[in-house]
C-alpha cells in the first residue's frame, strides 16, 4: 500500500490498466453537457415564457439563477472533492444535474423551474474543475497537453453549439426537450465514471491523513462569505444593465454585499489552515499570470459567442439556428487544430509561452477584423472571421494550461483547477455584462451624434423620406400611410446603423483587451515542458 500511495497520480492510473484517454473522454461527456446548458436555453426563453405564462423579463431569471448557483459552487469544488472524495463528488454532481434536468423539463410553474435551475447549477458547478483536476492527474506532464486539447474542444465548442441546438429543438419539438436531452447523457456519464474513474491513491491517502489529523474541518465562515459574495456579484453582472446598474438600489446593494464578502473571504482564507479557496497559490507567478489569461479567455469567448448570434438575428434577420451555424466554423477549426497545438507543445517544437503569445495576437486581431463589418457583410465573412477566432483559440488553451500547472506540485492540482475555472467563469460573466452594457450605451452615443449631424430639416433626409413615400404610394399606400411608413423606415435604418456601430465598438474593446494582455506572457518564468513539478511552494 505504501508503494501504491507513493506513486505519482498518472502512474497509478497507468498501473490500474485503464487507458487515461478512456478516463478523459468519460469526464468530458458530463462537462460538455453542463457547458452546453449555459447557453442552450438562451434562444428558447420566449417559448418558455409562453409555456409558463410569465413575462420575458421574469423568465430571464432562469439564466441568472443557474449562473449564480454555478458561481457559488465552482470555487469550492476543490475543497468539496477533498471532503467527499473526488469520484464521489463528481458522480454526485452528475446525478444532481441529471435529476434536476428532468424537473426543469416537467416544471409546471416558474417557481419550480427556478428552484430546479438553482439545484442544476449547484450540480453543474463542480463538473469542469473536477474534470480538469482528473485530467492533470491522469496524464504525465509530457502528455498533458493532449488532454488539455480535448478539454479545449469541450469548453469552447459547447457554448457555441448551445444556441444552435436549443433553436433546433425548440423549432422542431418543444422547449422542454432542451432539458430532457441531459438525462441519457447523464446516465451514460454515471455508468462510465463508476466504471473507469478512481481517486489516485496519493489523493485518497492525503484525504485519509487530513481527516485523521482533523484538517478537513468545515470552514463555515469561508463557505458563507464565498457563497454570498459570489451570488451577489453574479446577480450584479447578470442583472446590472436590466436594472440600470447603480441607478437601482438593488444592484447597489448587490455590489456592496459582493465586494464586502469577497474582500472578507480573501482575508479569512489567507489565514485559515484549510481554506475553501487557497488564494496563496496566486503567489506562484506562472499560475497567477495564467489566471489573468483564463479571465481574458472567458471575456472574449463568452462575449463574442453571445454577441454574434444577437447581431445576426437582430440586424440581419437570421433565424436562431442560422445565426448559431455562423459559430460552426470556429468550433470546427478548434476541433481540428487543438490536437495539433498539443503536439507542438509536447514535442517541444514551440514553447508554450511563444504559442500562447501568438494565439493571443490572432484572437485580438480577429476581434478587430469583426469591428470592420457593416450591415452589408454576408454570411461567409462572418464564418471566416469566426474561423480566424477559432484559429487563435485552438492554440490558446493548451499552452495556457501547461503554463498554469508548470510550477505546481501534484498535491496542488486539485485546488488549482477550482481557481482556474473560477477565473474563467467570472471572465465569461464579466464579458457578457460588458458587451450588454457597452452596446446599449454606445448606441445612444451614436444616435446622438448622427442626430446632431443629420437634423430633421436636412434636405438629403427629406428627399429620402419623400422618395420612399412616393414608392409606397405606387404600391397602394395612401399619402398619409406612405409618409408614416417612410419615417418609420428611416428611423429603423438609423436604429440598425447605430446598433451596428455599437456592436463594432464592443469588438474593438475585446480586441484591445486581448492584445494589451498578450505581453504578460513575457513575465512568466521559463520552465521545461514535461519536466517534474516542484514538490512544494
Amino acid at each position: 500500500m505504501a508503494t501504491t500511495t507513493g506513486l505519482m497520480p498518472h502512474e497509478a492510473v497507468r498501473q490500474s490498466g485503464i487507458n487515461p484517454w478512456v478516463v478523459a473522454l468519460t469526464v468530458t461527456i458530463a462537462t460538455f453537457m453542463e457547458l452546453l446548458d449555459t447557453s442552450i436555453a438562451n434562444v428558447s426563453l420566449p417559448y418558455i415564457a409562453g409555456g409558463l405564462g410569465r413575462s420575458y423579463d421574469e423568465v430571464t431569471w432562469i439564466l441568472t439563477t443557474y449562473l449564480v448557483a454555478n458561481a457559488v459552487v465552482l470555487p469550492m469544488s476543490a475543497w468539496l472533492s477533498r471532503v467527499f472524495g473526488r469520484k464521489n463528488y463528481y458522480m454526485s454532481c452528475v446525478a444532481l444535474f441529471t435529476i434536476t434536468s428532468f424537473f426543469c423539463g416537467i416544471a409546471p410553474s416558474l417557481n419550480i423551474m427556478l428552484l430546479a435551475r438553482v439545484l442544476q447549477g449547484i450540480g453543474g458547478g463542480g463538473l469542469a474543475p473536477v474534470e480538469q483536476a482528473i485530467l492533470v492527474d491522469s496524464f504525465p506532464p509530457a502528455k498533458r497537453a493532449s488532454a488539455f486539447a480535448l478539454y479545449t474542444i469541450a469548453i469552447v465548442t459547447a457554448p457555441a453549439i448551445g444556441p444552435v441546438l436549443g433553436g433546433w429543438i425548440t423549432d422542431n419539438y418543444n422547449w422542454r426537450w432542451i432539458f430532457f436531452i441531459n438525462i441519457p447523457v447523464g446516465l451514460v456519464s454515471l455508468f462510465l465514471t463508476n466504471r473507469f474513474v478512481h481517486d489516485p491513491p496519493s489523493f485518497a491517502a492525503e484525504r485519509s491523513t487530513a481527516r485523521k489529523e482533523g484538517k478537513l474541518q468545515i470552514d463555515g465562515v469561508g463557505i458563507a462569505l464565498i457563497a454570498l459574495g459570489s451570488a451577489a456579484l453574479e446577480i450584479l453582472l447578470d442583472r446590472g444593465q436590466i436594472d440600470d446598474w447603480f441607478g437601482s438600489a438593488f444592484i447597489l446593494w448587490m455590489f456592496v454585499i459582493g465586494v464586502s464578502c469577497i474582500t472578507a473571504a480573501i482575508f479569512w482564507e489567507l489565514h485559515h489552515p484549510d481554506p475553501v479557496i487557497d488564494f496563496r497559490m496566486l503567489k506562484v507567478r506562472n499560475f497567477a499570470i495564467a489566471n489573468v489569461f483564463y479571465f481574458v479567455f472567458g471575456v472574449g469567448l463568452f462575449a463574442s459567442t453571445t454577441m454574434i448570434p444577437q447581431i445576426l438575428q437582430t440586424l440581419y434577420g437570421y433565424r436562431a439556428i442560422d445565426a448559431g451555424l455562423v459559430l460552426g466554423p470556429g468550433a470546427f477549426v478548434i476541433t481540428l487544430l487543438a490536437p495539433v497545438g498539443a503536439q507542438l507543445v509536447q514535442r517541444g517544437i514551440i514553447h508554450p509561452r511563444i504559442l500562447l503569445f501568438g494565439a493571443l495576437i490572432v484572437v485580438g486581431l480577429s476581434f478587430l477584423h469583426y469591428s470592420r463589418f457593416t450591415l452589408q457583410t454576408d454570411y461567409s465573412h462572418y464564418a471566416w472571421a469566426r474561423a480566424l477566432q477559432g484559429l487563435g483559440y485552438a492554440f490558446f488553451f493548451v499552452p495556457l494550461s501547461v503554463i498554469a500547472y508548470s510550477q505546481l506540485s501534484p498535491a496542488q492540482n486539485n485546488k488549482a483547477s477550482s481557481l482556474t475555472n473560477f477565473f474563467r467563469n467570472w471572465g465569461g460573466s464579466f464579458g457578457i455584462a460588458l458587451i450588454t452594457t457597452v452596446s446599449e450605451r454606445r448606441q445612444s452615443f451614436h444616435q446622438a451624434r448622427v442626430g446632431n449631424n443629420l437634423p430633421a430639416s436636412s434636405g438629403m433626409l427629406q428627399d429620402t423620406i419623400q422618395q420612399t413615400a412616393a414608392y409606397l404610394q405606387t404600391h397602394g399606400f395612401s399619402h398619409t400611410d406612405a409618409l408614416t411608413a417612410a419615417y418609420a423606415r428611416v428611423n429603423q435604418q438609423l436604429h440598425d446603423q447605430t446598433l451596428m456601430l455599437a456592436f463594432m465598438d464592443c469588438f474593438v474593446i475585446l480586441g484591445m483587451v486581448t492584445l494589451v494582455a498578450a505581453p504578460l506572457v513575457l513575465l512568466t518564468k521559463q520552465f521545461k515542458v514535461g519536466g517534474k513539478a516542484p514538490a512544494n511552494h
